[in-house]
């Protein structure tokens, strides 16, 4: 690997000295800062030094003497699996931390960024104060000097041109309560245009996902991996993504003597662990689920009672399969039928088994397709809904599980509502404001009901022509809350989309590359914001446990935490008074508990209903009692007896019914009560299709019929002993159930819907109280359904193979296209042409090599937090290509030489460092996407503001990622697109 180790560790360089040498006398803050080994002054100088004086971190020493120790604790804000944090504070200074041997979710491991999380918040390289940009130069303002500006403007853009003109980008680095912030002041302000990153990471899992079997979610969790015999792997490299889960597989793998098998285009450190590693090409996905499912269904390894009772729509996968004989999956993949047999078999036999994923299967054309996919395979072989099974989807950032829950997305509200009349009620009557009100946000009823523009495609609503976007005018501001410019594809083009903006504001804890991306000289605000370390509230992991975050110390410098940056805003724009009426504000501070007690008020649907904060702070006390395993405490436990730890959600009923949490999606084999469910009956309870077939000589229309709910299925303890429907009071009234309900629920319930209470459900009656009924006679509240191997709704219902827009292969995209040309999330999408143009070319000749992309362990997402760290920064020095050896030597390239990189669409290109190595096969190069700070060559270090520019800067692989969208999703394709490589 491309790394600098530096020399002098072993001694300590003059700045270690300078540090070790301060006096002790005193215990002011200041005084305390440099006893600490956090002289402000010395760490400034730090960014002059080179890279290789950098040491290796020390323990700092020891708090003078008097000054209290405590110790709080908070979690990792890196990627999804939530390791905790213990954090040692003394006279309000975070001194020192330590991993935390009680959490049953990393159990005293720490990755390399989670060890360093300190820095984050000490980090000299921070924004101190709100700058803006004036005549191309960083000019210190105030922060009410800043709200009022951003303020004034952005109400001048509304009046002129309508609430939908302004961006609304939020953060998977939100706390939930943050994420739900930000997705109400999007809606009190007036648009859907609210989105984060989820959309360029998972999208198209929630929605294939959410789509086949009821909930968008991980099924199982990382802790029950250790259960699994067959653990199979496409699309995701743990080892490097998510390090500390690794510990997990690899003990169910030693443990269970479990098969490890994984399917990547790359020789990951993850596939090192494999029993079995199988390369394939990118982009050829379904090809290869579908030549597992052909020998499965071939040698009948299917499992045929899962299938008859818990799914709809086998026989037409069938057909769809039998198409794919292994002479055609060879074709397509490259993979030989013995292989593709193999794993089939070891999938299908040797359960459990669970399959796991990342973006590796989620970011193409046809990532929702994919996921369908994955989602069929483990249907087909009954690996779905008890231990050991399931779909385990890595989900990325520390909260996108979360943000994505709490409703920043631009299809729905919190909580998967939807946008529909129904669902802005129901938030409607959450927050207690008129919905006639809310409605007079909006330019018109039909905007406030339809899905916003994706943040993938913000910069093309700025740059089309106005009668291509379809809303009263382009996007004309971004208001941007912890999102990197640098994660999204067609830099070059999102370059020129901030330059046409009239405003952007960059609300984060380090100046990011929007920036130093573009020419403007001004119109650009940066408003410093305070980490997760210096705020209280929680996040969901990728399980869906939910964990609370204690504030570690007061943010430092100017910076301020989400909350009340966004009460500002709302007190500026006019509807503070509307949007806090339940969430308490002091000194214009807002309290974390309150918000997340609102969340509990509302969020039924997807069981967000239980989790209070004080339920969710007893978890954090209590980490040692849950076992590692099941996650589950002692029954007898005072506080947490019987809770799942972070009561991954559903956790239904309201914090007082304390149900435990639900560890395994659709699980029949425990009570509903007790964790357990079963497949949502959310499509309804029977299809009908309609086909027409000859009679006596005469085409005739007939109908079908196809129930939809299951067939002798039901949970533990249920008292219907088949298949049901979603509960409503109607329901309950029918079953003779609603004399269970209590007065008050009945109350709750008429007022929710005064003019037919019957129609009231599970999902929005606030009292809870049919969900209590439901559980309490064995019931989910959400039904009992089948899973759907056809979702009728989505654009392939049936998943089908696509060629990428960029394809090395142009002689399959006749047999395989992707899908016409179309209008969706408000805009054009024209990949069709695209992908067209780009065969009528040539474009496959004249950049033969497929450029795939990934992540490092060393740094995370957009990478201005970690590059700016200085522990992770001496870890990884440069940006670099993986370039298989064959493909260097025919370039004349040799390891460790500078390269130009460049990409199919604008000329685009990029200058980074070659690694040859056969991690990649012939054919295929790999870039990380945590780079910034350079720009098709340029280095644009002095364009950040002075003293805050990231310690390591580089190339983006957007710069080079081309065009290419999921039409249900609008999920971005960087993993399967073209390049060339040559000797710089």
């Amino acid at each position: 690997m491309l790394i600098r180790k530096s020399g002098h560790h072993g001694s300590r360089g003059t700045f270690a000295a300078a540090l070790a040498s301060q006096s002790d006398s005193g215990t002011d803050r200041r005084t305390f800062l440099k006893r600490s080994g956090l002289a402000a002054g010395a760490l400034a100088a730090l960014g002059n030094l080179p890279l290789g004086a950098v040491r290796k971190a020390e323990a700092g020493p020891p708090p003078p003497p008097g000054a209290a120790v405590i110790t709080r604790k908070n979690f990792c804000t890196h990627c999804s699996v939530g390791c905790s944090v213990i954090a040692k504070v003394a006279n309000g200074v975070w001194i020192g931390q330590e991993p935390d041997y009680d959490s049953p979710i990393n159990r005293g491991s720490h990755c390399c960024k989670g060890a360093a999380v300190r820095d984050d918040v000490l980090n000299q390289r921070r924004l101190r104060y709100p700058v803006k940009l004036v005549d191309g130069q960083w000019t210190r303002i105030s922060w009410d000097q800043a709200v009022d500006e951003i303020g004034d403007r952005l109400l001048q853009i509304r009046e002129k041109s309508g609430p939908d003109s302004v961006y609304w980008l939020g953060s998977a680095k939100f706390t939930n309560e943050a994420a739900y912030l930000n997705r109400k002041l999007a809606a009190f302000w007036g648009t859907n245009n609210s989105d984060h990153q989820a959309r360029i990471c998972h999208s198209t899992t929630v929605t294939g996902v959410a789509n086949t079997w009821g909930f968008g979610a991980m099924t199982n969790s990382y802790n029950d991996i250790r259960n699994s015999k067959t653990i199979l792997f496409m699309g995701g490299n743990p080892a490097e993504a998510h390090p500390v889960s690794l510990q997990h597989i690899l003990e169910g793998k030693e443990l269970n003597r479990a098969n490890m098998i994984v399917v990547d285009p790359r020789m990951t450190r993850t596939a090192a662990h494999a029993t079995e590693y199988v390369r394939v090409r990118p982009g050829t996905h379904i090809a290869t689920i579908y030549g597992m499912l052909w020998h499965i269904f071939e040698n009948g390894w299917e499992d045929k009672e899962f299938l008859r009772q818990r799914v709809y729509g086998v026989d037409e996968i069938r057909k769809q399969v039998a198409k794919w004989t292994p002479h055609e999956v060879e074709r397509v993949t490259g993979l030989p039928e013995a292989q593709v047999k193999h794993i089939a078999e070891v999938f299908a036999k040797e359960k459990p088994a669970t399959l796991i994923w990342a973006m590796g299967q989620t970011q193409f054309t046809t990532g929702t397709a994919n996921v369908r996919a994955s989602c069929i395979l483990t249907l087909a072989t009954g690996n779905v809904g008890y231990a050991g099974a399931g779909a385990n989807i890595f989900r990325g950032h520390t909260n996108v599980q979360g943000a994505t829950d709490l409703g920043l997305d631009v299809v729905t509200l919190p909580l998967y509502y939807g946008l529909a009349e129904e669902a802005w009620r129901h938030w409607c009557r959450v927050w207690e404001v008129d919905y006639d009100w809310m409605r007079t946000r909006f330019p018109n009823k039909t905007l406030m009901e339809t899905p916003g523009i994706t943040s993938t495609r913000w910069f093309d609503a700025t740059l089309l022509p106005k009668d291509q976007v379809s809303q009263p005018n382009n996007v004309q501001a971004m208001f941007v809350m912890g999102h990197g410019v640098n994660t999204i594809t067609r830099m070059p083009d999102a370059k020129r989309g901030i330059e046409k903006l009239e405003l952007l504001v960059v609300c984060d804890p380090y100046p990011t590359a929007w920036s130093v991306l573009s020419e403007r000289k001004d119109g650009i605000y940066l408003l410093p914001a305070c980490t997760s370390f210096e705020m209280a509230g929680s996040r969901t992991a990728s399980n869906r446990s939910l964990q609370w975050g204690e504030k570690i110390v007061e943010p430092v410098f100017e910076s301020k935490n989400d909350y009340d940056t966004m009460y500002l805003f709302a007190r500026k724009f006019g509807f503070a008074d509307r949007m806090f009426k339940n969430i308490k504000v002091e000194n214009n501070a807002v309290l974390a508990e309150d918000i997340l007690r609102e969340i509990n008020r509302g969020g039924w649907s997807t069981g967000y209903s239980g989790q209070s904060p004080e339920r969710l702070k007893a978890h954090m006390k209590n980490q040692a009692k849950f076992d590692v395993v099941t996650l589950r405490a002692p029954k007898d436990d005072p506080e947490v007896g019987g809770d799942y730890y972070g009561l991954p959600w559903p956790c239904w009923g309201t914090p007082e019914f304390r149900h435990p949490g639900s560890p395994i999606l659709y699980n029949t084999n425990l009570p509903v009560k007790e964790g357990g469910g079963t497949f949502r009956a959310r499509f309804g309870v029977e299809r009908i299709v309609k086909r027409k077939v000859m009679e006596n000589g005469q085409e005739v229309e007939k109908e079908e019929h196809y129930n939809l709910l299951a067939e002798g299925s039901y949970s533990v303890g249920s008292e219907i002993k088949d298949g049901y429907p979603e509960f409503t009071l109607a329901v309950l009234k029918k079953l003779g159930w609603d004399k269970d309900l209590t007065s008050q629920e009945m109350e709750t319930i008429q007022r929710v819907n005064p003019a037919n209470p019957d129609a009231v459900s599970w999902s929005t009656d606030l009292s809870g109280g049919i969900q209590r009924v439901a559980i309490e006679h064995g019931c989910s509240p959400a039904g009992n359904g089948k899973a759907r191997m056809i979702a009728w709704n989505l654009p392939d219902p049936i998943p089908v193979q696509r060629e990428p827009i960029f394809t090395p292969r142009p002689d399959l995209v006749a047999d395989y296209p992707t899908l016409p040309d179309a209008r969706q999330f408000r805009m054009p999408n024209v990949g069709f042409s695209v992908q067209k143009a780009a065969v009528d070319k040539g474009i496959a000749k004249q950049f033969p090599l497929i450029l795939t992309s990934g992540r490092l362990v060393e740094y995370e997402g957009g990478g201005e937090e970690t590059r700016s760290n200085k522990w992770l920064a001496e870890l990884k020095q440069h940006m670099y290509v993986e370039i298989n050896p064959a493909d260097a030597g025919e370039r004349g390239v040799k390891d460790g030489d500078w390269v130009w990189v460049t990409g199919p669409e604008g000329n685009s290109k990029t200058r980074v460092k070659a690694l040859v190595t056969e991690r990649v096969g012939k054919g295929v190069a790999w870039m990380p996407f945590h780079f910034a700070g350079w720009f098709e060559g340029a280095d644009l270090r002095a364009k950040y503001p002075k003293g805050n520019d990231p310690i390591v800067l580089g190339e983006s692989v957007n710069t080079l990622t081309t065009y290419g969208y999921d039409p249900a999703t609008g999920m971005q394709e960087p993993k399967a697109t073209l390049c060339q490589i040559k000797a710089a």
